[in-house]
């Protein structure tokens, strides 16, 4: 990226073409770093080629991990004598269609035409070279050739710039920046074993067995909260709720966040971010359970607290005695899509819904504390995932202050 020549110059710095570095760190271009090697693709129509034990890389088999020792499809010995062998170690780059995703390959094997991989010289890190590509993502894209499928060409790869210190400081900056990504991968691992202590909780204390909900003619689940030993009912939905549906609300007339009288939330039938759409200066329903009527989503339910507005792709269930709470919305949404109809368009329409039979505790109060028990374990997922955030941020910064050399790890010697 250019930078302004009038700014001052730190002492121990310089200007070069890709910013402000350090007076003993060098630019270099990709092809310094090694072999550069673009894969390809044994034929297919040779079956001694495929289904072997050696991997075969496509940009689909990269992930948001550093490291790669498998993937999807993978090839034999034969298949890997007619195309070019990458060793352990190698680093790939996607740089066709989807462009700008790098992985290490941990093992010996082979990639698609869509990948460049980079085999390192000994003068280089590749742990180093893999931060600098993780941060130079935006720039590959936006170096990619405008044709039907984007593309960065084998030339425009092997010129582009980077600034790179002694293998010493390419190490030190490596390790520092890999212990950050481990204690990421730790988070990232609590929040996913929370997340299935939470749904065995749900299916223990709703009686649900492989993904259907147990009906046993009302019995309650063998597993109850301490101070419940109530029966269950089994009920309609339409006997329960008020079955209807939110309504047409043109997404341009939303604010993003809340803003003023724009508070209250507006749910569509996306999944992103729960399904908020966005804010709205006026509300249709106060805590009720929704579900997605129409589309890929169709079948998903949630709950929704406090006044909200939701647009004619929801279905929408409303109880005064209590009935709309996070325990119901769960039960629903353990048997809902199977009511789902796939001829055409996915479909989960109010005649059906207002039809469908659960099984639900008769007490509301045994629902709410279901329902308090998943909100507790629902916010300590959140706080972790809040705090993961927060780390993933500082990697970001790690790495604009380390490999541009404005924190250095090493003496510059």
């Amino acid at each position: 990226m250019a930078t302004d020549t009038k700014q001052k110059i730190p002492a121990g710095y310089k200007q070069t073409e890709v910013g402000v570095i350090p007076e003993d760190w060098e630019i270099k271009n990709v092809i310094d770093f090694g072999s550069i090697v673009t894969g390809s693709t044994p034929s297919t129509k040779v079956k001694d080629y495929w289904n072997g034990n050696i991997p075969w890389i496509t940009p689909t088999d990269i992930t948001s991990k550093k490291d790669i020792y498998d993937s999807e499809r993978k090839i034999t010995t034969k298949g890997l004598s007619v195309i070019r062998k990458l060793p352990a170690n190698s680093l790939l780059v996607t740089c066709i269609a989807s462009i700008g995703k790098n992985t290490i390959l941990r093992r010996d094997g082979a990639s698609n035409q869509q990948i460049n991989a980079i085999i390192p010289n000994g003068n280089y890190n590749v742990n180093y070279l893999y931060y600098n590509f993780e941060k130079a993502k935006n720039y590959l894209i936006g170096h990619a050739g405008i044709t039907a499928t984007n593309i960065v060409s084998k030339q425009t790869f092997a010129l582009i710039k980077f600034a790179v210190p002694s293998l010493q400081e390419q190490t030190a900056i490596a390790d520092a920046l890999s212990d950050a990504d481990a204690l990421i991968e730790k988070l990232e691992k609590l929040i996913e074993k929370k997340k299935q202590i939470k749904q065995g909780a749900m299916q223990e204390l709703l009686g649900i067995d492989n993904g259907q909900l147990k009906m046993d003619n009302g019995l309650a689940p063998k597993r109850r909260l301490p101070g419940f030993s109530g029966e269950w009912e089994v009920r309609r939905i339409g006997d329960i709720f008020r079955v209807t549906r939110g309504q047409v609300l043109a997404m341009t007339k939303l604010q993003s966040s809340k803003m003023g009288e724009y508070k209250y939330p507006v749910y569509s039938s996306q999944t992103h971010r729960d399904g908020l759409a966005g804010f709205y200066n006026d509300y249709l329903f106060e805590d009720c359970i929704t579900w997605t009527t129409d589309g890929a989503n169709a079948g998903e339910v949630k709950y929704r607290s406090g006044k909200f507005y939701c647009t004619n792709v929801c279905g929408v269930l409303e109880s005064k005695a209590g009935y709309a709470n996070p325990c119901i919305a769960a039960i629903f949404n353990s048997i809902s899509r199977k009511y789902v109809s796939y001829v055409g368009n996915p479909k989960l329409m109010n005649n059906t819904v207002a039809d469908i039979v659960i099984r639900i505790p008769k007490a509301i109060d045994e629902q709410n504390a279901i329902a308090e028990a998943f909100l507790d374990m629902k916010k300590e997922i959140t706080k972790q995932e809040a705090i993961l955030a927060k780390y993933r941020q500082m990697k970001i910064g790690m790495m604009q202050q380390l490999l541009t050399g404005k924190i250095r790890l090493i003496d510059k010697g």
